[in-house]
């Protein structure tokens, strides 16, 4: 109730009259007189400003005395119109069919995308993104190969990705970050159209489902007091946006199929249109394989809905249901010895992996003015994920063919989130406003125990067969919280901006249950059990601060500055899960610290796109994982524990050049050059252990560059890819050479991959083709402390894959 009535004071405290001076509005029709819905409304500098509604009217305020406007719609031609204030009521457009002759590289030059990233506008619906690190993937014009998801070329242009790969199909995204570790993308806050998907937003957020990557429009990526609005993690924000309904068709079908190297083979099939005020886009996502190493088969099914509903000119509500269901069998971890003597081996022939993913979303938008938004999101997750098999931490030793480790997560939870924005004119200035709230809760439950000794993806609990089963463990895990964010866009002139922004957080979490290892003799027999139980509440209320800065010297220059308060609780896996390869510190303390980013992007006449950046991540209390005495067995191992401080340092830059317009090519051409690099020093100020002090922090590589060229003619397109980081450690220690008997430790080398894609369209059919690893480089890129491991996880060697595409 005290959370309910801040919230209305603060909005009706803060609700002013809306700023404008001028206000267009307009319609637009084709040429039978039929309106057109969704048509896109850009300035002379390609910045979006309206879009039609189901009665093909838009409207947006402006203080300009004349325009020139560009009005875009898929399957129509661009239209330019110019007009005065005095045109600026009811303004009557008319676009008309676009001629097949034209190809997809003169459709993508019309819509002025000749860059595949963007930027965000200060304000998008109900967020606030002024002074914000902001990097939108434009996936529609990327050349990646999406079938796999291969992250290392769909996210090459987003500066300092950690990017873990370990699997030839994308089932899972990894990726990190300014030293964060990308296991399951748990860093970062991951959300598909603005709501949550990973398992447990604070108690566990590791993302075990990941959107067909051929189903998104753009994929966002906010960094720097993204804190704020969008919870406390240090990484920030990734949010999938999933591809919109065709507003001109009823009903439109792609259906794409995808065969590759090791088996491969995937179906995308989505069906798409609108019919009045109703609208729906849906997929269906279908893969298998047999993986690059022995025992590494999958299979995978993944579907999506979304329906919309336009109820009138001001408000419209979405009903969105994702699922997904996949099985793949791991082939384990190797050391050192057994990766240099075959890095594509496997000793593990009884280890699975399966995740069962139901997402839910209700979205209710309200326009009470031009000026004036409105959102609600409920949001619900029913899931789990199973792993059972042989994962003792000496990895080269063979199976022993008995009981295998079991574990069992299900995650229930639901959640609902608000927004309300409203522009508004303080001492003639304006400004907007942004406040929310959010209601989170969670019911998780762990089991860690025996699994049956068989060789089948069975995930059924063997513990009346094996009692005395060395590792044990059964947990119930609530969650609750409770958030108020805000922040406030102060214009102090045409050029100058300030969001200061704040986050109250109320956080419950609990851990019940007991767990228990059993001790054994040389020969084999039980010894000694210990048992503990846990019945541990959580409660804590704490305030998140941050402020932003804008300076747009120009329309092609802008300056952006930030700092925000970053904040992570400690997680169920950290304090439950009985791991073979470490052990877990007991008296495990959240993390706390800071984030900063100075820097300066725009986009120059079209002819190069730029960003680049200094910052800054500080730590207190960062968990990770150190080699020492472990108590109370006094066993020399890995613990997991809140190593110290920490402070990470980096420039990141991403710079395009559109070399078609440089070179003065025609429009019949695409030519782009890139370079994404990032450059980071880490180091350790603090470390409750001996010999970390000074040490580099584990998951920084000092050097990361990606650095391709994409060329097009007509509607061929083809691009080439290089990828390059330095060697990183995965351990406070900095352990170089491992221990041979299991591999958690040490050193990750440098590597650096080619990767070569191309594709050509015509009419209704698209080919993609492609090499990934083109020159076939051995390497790895983790260490894995439990499932998919212990040991190094090989990446993928040289592999092609070939897509056909039918547009109906």
């Amino acid at each position: 109730m005290i959370f309910k009535n801040l919230i209305t004071a603060l909005i009706f405290l803060t609700s002013f009259v809306a700023f404008s001076q001028f206000k267009v509005t307009g319609t637009v029709v084709n040429q039978d007189k039929e309106i057109l819905n969704e048509v896109q409304v850009y300035n002379e500098n390609g910045g979006l400003l309206a879009q039609t509604n189901t009665n093909g009217n838009f409207s947006f305020s402006t203080e300009k005395e004349s325009l020139s406007l560009l009005f875009y719609l898929d399957n129509y031609s661009v239209k330019n119109v110019t007009i005065t204030s005095n045109q600026y009521k009811d303004l009557a457009v008319v676009l008309e069919v676009l001629s097949q002759e034209l190809s997809e590289i003169q459709i993508q030059a019309n819509k002025k995308k000749v860059f595949e990233l963007k930027r965000l506008k200060d304000v998008v619906g109900t967020s606030i993104y002024a002074g914000k690190k902001t990097e939108v993937i434009l996936v529609n014009q990327s050349t990646a190969n999406l079938a796999s998801n291969n992250a290392r070329q769909i996210y090459n242009q987003i500066a300092g990705l950690n990017i873990f790969e370990n699997d030839d199909a994308g089932l899972q995204l990894n990726i990190g970050g300014r030293g964060l570790d990308p296991n399951r993308t748990a860093n970062f806050n991951t959300r598909q159209n603005g709501y949550d998907i990973s398992a447990d937003v604070l108690g566990y957020p590791e993302s075990y489902y990941t959107p067909a990557s051929e189903g998104l429009q753009e994929i966002q990526v906010i960094r720097g007091a993204a804190s704020l609005q969008y919870g406390t993690q240090f990484g920030g924000l990734i949010n999938f946006v999933m591809k919109k309904p065709n507003p001109n068709k009823e009903l439109e079908i792609i259906t794409r199929n995808t065969v590759g190297s090791f088996g491969l083979y995937t179906n995308f099939t989505s069906v798409s249109g609108t019919k009045n005020k109703l609208s729906y886009y849906a997929y269906f996502n279908y893969k298998k394989g047999d993986g690059f190493r022995p025992n590494s088969n999958f299979d995978s099914k993944n579907a999506f809905l979304h329906l919309g509903y336009k109820i009138n000119t001001k408000s419209n509500v979405a009903l969105e249901i994702s699922y997904l269901d996949y099985l793949a069998q791991q082939a384990g971890g190797l050391t050192d010895n057994m990766f240099a003597e075959d890095p594509f081996q496997s000793n593990r022939t009884r280890n699975f992996f399966k995740v069962d993913w139901l997402l839910y979303n209700l979205k209710y938008n309200y326009d009470f003015t031009e000026n004036t938004k409105f959102s609600f999101n409920f949001f619900g997750l029913n899931a789990s994920r199973k792993a059972v098999g042989y994962r003792i931490a000496r990895v080269a030793n063979p199976d022993d063919f008995g009981a295998r480790e079991l574990i069992i997560g299900d995650f229930n939870n639901f959640g609902f989130e608000t927004r309300f924005v409203n522009n508004y004119t303080i001492f003639n200035k304006k400004a907007t406003y942004l406040i929310g709230a959010k209601y989170y809760k969670a019911d998780n439950s762990s089991f860690q125990g025996p699994g049956t000794d068989g060789s089948d993806a069975n995930f059924t609990s063997a513990i009346d067969q094996f009692p005395n089963y060395q590792y044990q463990s059964d947990f119930e895990n609530p969650n609750e919280n409770v958030a108020i964010f805000g922040e406030n866009i102060f214009y102090v002139n045409d050029k100058f901006s300030v969001t200061p922004g704040f986050r109250f957080e109320y956080i419950n979490t609990g851990s019940n249950g007991t767990k228990k290892r059993t001790n054994f003799d040389g020969a084999g027999n039980p010894i000694g059990a210990i048992e503990e139980s846990d019945n541990i509440t959580k409660e804590r209320s704490f305030g998140l601060f941050g402020i932003g800065f804008s300076y747009k010297k120009a329309k092609s220059l802008e300056f952006y500055a930030n700092v925000s308060q970053n904040y992570r609780s400690i997680t169920f896996s950290d304090v439950n899960i009985v791991n073979p390869a470490n052990a877990v510190d007991a008296d495990l303390e959240d993390e706390k610290g800071f984030t900063s980013d100075v820097g300066f992007r725009g986009n120059y006449k079209n002819l190069i796109s730029f960003d680049a950046n200094v910052f800054s991540l500080f730590y207190n209390n960062r968990i990770g994982d150190v080699f020492t005495t472990i108590p109370p067995v006094n066993n020399v191992g890995l613990l997991r524990t809140n190593v110290g401080k920490a402070r990470i340092l980096g420039i990141e830059s991403l710079i395009d050049f559109n070399l078609k317009k440089i070179l003065k090519m025609n429009n019949n051409y695409s030519f782009n050059v890139f370079l994404n690099s990032s450059f980071i020093n880490s180091k350790y100020t603090e470390a409750k252990e001996n010999g970390i002090e000074g040490n580099k922090v584990e998951f920084v590589p000092d050097v990361n560059i990606k650095t391709g060229i994409r060329f097009g003619i007509d509607n061929f397109l083809t691009s080439l890819q290089y990828s390059y980081l330095s060697e990183q450690f995965n351990d406070a220690n900095n352990t170089i050479i491992s221990d041979e008997a299991n591999a958690v430790r040490g050193l990750i080398p440098a590597y650096s991959i080619l990767d070569f894609s191309a594709s050509y369209t015509y009419k209704f059919m698209k080919i993609e083709t492609g090499v990934n690893n083109l020159l076939d480089k051995t390497y790895f890129t983790r260490r894995a402390t439990g499932y998919p491991g212990p040991g190094i996880i090989p990446s993928s060697p040289r592999n092609y894959y070939v897509t056909l595409e039918f547009k109906f």
